[in-house]
């Protein structure tokens, strides 16, 4: 009886490992229970700014994909770099009714936007099976993401990050060069102001002396008439 039980367990197993080899390769093996997860990203290899997911592929002892998973059973933290996602829910892709997606496959969608290592913390239940795993980008478990220009020819395109940085270096010359333009206005219209003040200042001056002069030609010109 045992041995029977020893063979039906190695027949599954077998049908299990079969089942999976249509996952990606790059993906992480682990089994719950009653069900094994394959996880690692949708796309291989994933590249910065492009759209991708994690992908989750559910089946269970037999190799029967697992599709009725709600999606608030299932979530997924991505972090990397000390930066982590809110829980992001793993829907199933597989419609039932008109055939399309993948069966057993369960994804959620981001767009990674930094090289490096990535972590998927999986957490749910499925089935009443508890969930609770990490599993972080290596040459054993699912790619980290590369840069665009990994995979550009034959000219390599600046990443978002060298053009923002551009962006922000432009930015802060013309902010410099129009403060110095003002600056430079400020000054002139402040010397136009001061010239302008001392020019007005010149003529009233200029003007209370003609009035001061014509004053006193007319008052000695009262004292010689009573002179005479």
């Amino acid at each position: 009886m045992r041995r029977r039980s020893l063979v039906v367990a190695l027949c599954a197993g077998a049908i299990l490992a079969i089942g999976l080899t249509g996952v990606a390769g790059a993906h992480v093996v682990k089994q719950f229970g009653r069900y094994s997860l394959a996880t690692g990203w949708l796309h291989e290899p994933a590249y910065v700014g492009l759209d991708n997911a994690v992908q989750v592929i559910v089946k269970d002892t037999a190799g029967k994909p697992v599709d009725d998973v709600p999606a608030s059973d299932f979530t997924v933290v991505v972090s990397t770099a000390g930066q982590a996602t809110t829980a992001l829910p793993l829907n199933a892709s597989h419609d039932p009714d008109t055939g399309l997606g993948a069966p057993g496959e369960y994804t959620a969608h981001l767009i990674p936007t930094a090289p490096g290592d990535y972590t998927f913390h999986l957490v749910g239940t499925i089935h009443g099976t508890k969930v609770n795993a990490s599993f972080t980008s290596s040459s054993t478990t699912f790619d980290a993401v590369q840069g665009q220009a990994d995979a550009q020819f034959p000219v390599k395109l600046p990443s978002e990050t060298e053009v923002s940085a551009l962006v922000s270096r432009l930015d802060a010359r013309v902010t410099s060069t129009q403060a110095a333009a003002d600056a430079a206005t400020a000054s002139a219209s402040s010397a136009a102001d001061t010239a302008n003040r001392a020019f007005l200042v010149g003529i009233s001056v200029g003007g209370a002396g003609i009035l001061f002069g014509l004053i006193g030609i007319v008052l000695g010109l009262r004292a010689r008439r009573k002179a005479a």
